[in-house]
């Protein structure tokens, strides 16, 4: 049985200030969690703490981003060492915005699949389509595209741990939601995809998030489908009554 993963999503927000405050409410709130993951991924300056202020609690910390090398001289870069010495453990790798503004490629996602399981890390690993994809008829095959290259390589051990986010990037911030049943059909061609490249018992393991203006009104319709296991969200993460509210519904 797979466990719903709530992973929100801060992007470029808050203080540090902020991020502890609101650390201090989800720890404080957030139910007991069996069957459901609570992962909040902040930007790189408030990690240290928010991993000290969850210890003990169910609520896990994870990064946004991190190069595939161990060390070395890459200026401005965060590498898997430092995030796993930090207690992170999660992190979030393909991004379309970081594909979009930072010329991420699905080779360097790949390497850095590869990296974060070479350091006891959990890839989040984003795919989706660009609205003129959809509007041709492209989504599944880019989608298929991008899975086979994020987990070329690695061990049917390795891609059962890895958790895919489908996010359609014209969903992403827009406030435009693809219908659970769309979101479901892509969850599900992404898990037989899986299923190609390992095997069907392999697939059935991957947790499946959708991404992309999901929110308190609508995750439970989402997470009603067959094979979406979760959400990774943006800007409904932020506040902590939503944050919550995201990973009752999981709970459920």
């Amino acid at each position: 049985m797979r466990s719903n993963v709530i992973a929100g999503n801060w992007k470029m927000n808050k203080t540090l200030t902020e991020a502890n405050d609101f650390i201090d409410e989800v720890v404080k709130t957030a139910p007991q969690l069996e069957k459901t993951e609570a992962i909040v991924c902040a930007p790189f300056p408030f990690l240290a703490s928010l991993v000290e202020k969850t210890k003990g609690s169910q609520v896990k910390i994870g990064a946004q981003n991190m190069h595939f090398e161990d060390s070395g001289a890459f200026t401005g870069e965060v590498s898997p060492v430092m995030l796993k010495d930090l207690g992170v453990t999660h992190v979030v790798l393909g991004h379309s915005e970081r594909r979009e503004h930072f010329a991420e490629t699905d080779e360097s996602v790949n390497k850095k699949t590869h990296a974060a399981f070479n350091h006891g890390l959990t890839p989040i690993v984003c795919v989706g389509e660009t609205l003129e994809q959809r509007e041709a008829n492209e989504t599944m095959q880019h989608v298929e595209n991008q899975i086979k290259k994020a987990l070329d390589g690695l061990t049917d051990e390795q891609v059962a741990k890895t958790v895919i986010a489908y996010e359609p990037i014209w969903a992403i911030g827009t406030g435009k939601t693809a219908s659970s049943k769309d979101a479901n059909e892509v969850c599900s061609h992404i898990r037989q995809v899986v299923g190609k490249v390992t095997s069907e018992a392999t697939a059935d393991k991957v947790v499946i998030q959708y991404g992309g203006s999901v929110k308190p009104a609508n995750v439970d319709e989402l997470l009603a489908e067959s094979d979406i296991d979760g959400a990774l969200v943006g800007g409904a993460s932020v506040e902590a009554d939503s944050f919550l509210q995201l990973v009752e519904a999981g709970t459920k």
